[in-house]
């Protein structure tokens, strides 16, 4: 060991390494100086500064966020301003409820009462040149509620021969604290935008609820599931063709009397269908009104979870019939 540090020492202290070592002591002590003469002059730079709302009174619900974001552009010394990045000397700011709250449900907190707030933790020579946003409002209520459903927005596409066949929300409704005017308004708290493209699998997702203004939802972090199935197109044969707006004692005859209909569904939703799922219908009045040798039939119901549904023919011939079990 003292082998080696007699061999290190004789290395340090060579001729060419004193020489190393005197440039590099120069070069520090330069670089403190400029050090020194950067930090003492004079900058302007933009802090962003938390705000809290402070002693909110037990029955009275923030429908705004508690915490807030200032951002304040402060003139100093550069050293004053490396202790209010790095240091403690700019804190958040906080601000009593009471003192700004008005009767119409919010409090405004203006940007010269921000200053004086924050001047309270400035440096004697600190000055603030500028505050964004000009002021500072929160919105309260006395816990005026609302409890409505939660609905997916944006864009959801799975893969082509995919369809989303069931959606599934975990809670599927949220309470709304808002003002009474703005609770009148509201039916349904909808996500922020989704966006997610050629999935095949069951989607979960969390995400938070929309944001608007003197508006909170408890919670506001919800979970979907889009829950995806096979596309296949498929046919259900033997749909009855039924009478409406029928005159009392008349009955429809119609030839043929039941038809097929096509569709496009998941595999899984096509296992549970049954003619009895779908309703066709052939209109008496649109008879009436147009007489002729055949009527037009619609599909008028069919079930969830099914798309491009069609009958497979449009008219059909037909009779009226006194009803024999009327008489």
């Amino acid at each position: 060991m003292s082998k080696f540090w007699k061999v290190f020492k004789n290395l340090l202290f060579s001729r060419g390494n004193k020489e190393f070592l005197i440039f590099l002591m120069f070069v520090l002590l330069s670089g403190a100086f400029w050090l020194f003469m950067t930090l003492n002059e004079t900058y302007e730079r933009e802090f962003s500064v938390p705000v809290t709302i402070t002693n909110v009174p037990k029955n009275v619900v923030l429908t705004s966020d508690e915490t807030d974001t200032v951002r304040m552009t402060i003139r100093d010394k550069g050293i004053t301003l490396v202790t209010y990045m790095y240091g403690d000397g700019l804190k958040n700011i906080k601000v009593n409820f009471s003192t700004y709250a008005r009767n119409n449900g919010m409090g405004i907190v203006s940007a010269a009462e921000l200053q004086k707030l924050t001047y309270q933790q400035l440096a004697s020579n600190s000055r603030i040149t500028a505050v964004k946003p000009e002021k500072l409002e929160y919105y309260f209520n006395y816990g005026a509620k609302k409890r409505v459903p939660v609905r997916w927005s944006g864009r959801v596409i799975p893969d082509e021969l995919y369809f989303i066949s069931r959606v599934q929300y975990w809670p599927d409704s949220v309470d709304v604290y808002a003002s009474t005017e703005k609770l009148d308004s509201i039916s349904t708290m909808y996500t922020e935008p989704l966006n997610y493209v050629n999935f095949r699998d069951t989607l979960l997702v969390s995400v938070h609820l929309a944001r608007s203004k003197g508006v909170k939802t408890v919670p506001d972090l919800v979970k979907v599931g889009f829950f995806t199935d096979v596309l296949t197109e498929e046919t259900i044969e033997g749909v009855p063709i039924q009478g409406i707006n029928m005159p009392p004692g008349k009955v429809l005859r119609t030839f043929p009397s039941r038809v097929t209909v096509h569709f496009v569904t998941g595999v899984s939703v096509y296992k549970i269908l049954s003619y009895e799922d779908f309703t066709v219908v052939a209109d008496y009045k649109e008879m009436k009104a147009s007489p002729s040798e055949k009527c037009r039939i619609y599909l008028r119901k069919a079930p969830p979870g099914i798309s491009r549904a069609h009958l497979s023919i449009d008219e059909v011939d037909y009779l009226i019939e006194e009803d024999e079990n009327g008489l």
